[in-house]
């Protein structure tokens, strides 16, 4: 089992910045990679960002050069450093682990909303 915790979502006005954080705990040397999602009303879940293990990373196209994704072995967190906001970026934000074997874990969401 692999229990994730995201914090610091919140209101902002456009070009301003925020920084999620996602803690795992549990079974974390199962997991291989790991992301943000988002989802806004109306609208599927898309991929923000993931990182692997190995350090390697990629975005969705609508937020290269804005946001930033990153961990910290050592406390089991990945971060996703958020730039330039935008309205179109308010949504809730997930933290996903892909597991090596088994199914993948999500956090609780957290909502990020940007103000025009």
């Amino acid at each position: 089992q692999v229990h994730l915790v995201e914090s610091g979502g919140g209101l902002v006005q456009a070009g301003g910045s925020l920084r999620l954080s996602c803690a795992a705990s549990g079974r974390i040397f199962s997991i291989n990679a790991m992301g943000w999602y988002r989802q806004a009303p109306g609208n599927q879940r898309e991929l923000v960002a993931a990182i692997t293990s190995g350090g390697s990373t990629n975005y969705a196209d609508s937020v290269k050069g804005r946001f930033t994704i990153s961990r910290d072995n050592a406390k089991n967190t990945v971060y996703l450093q958020m730039n330039s906001l935008k309205p179109e970026d308010t949504a809730v934000y997930y933290c996903n682990a892909r597991r090596v074997g088994a199914l993948d874990a999500w956090g609780q969401g957290t909502l990020v909303t940007v103000s025009s």
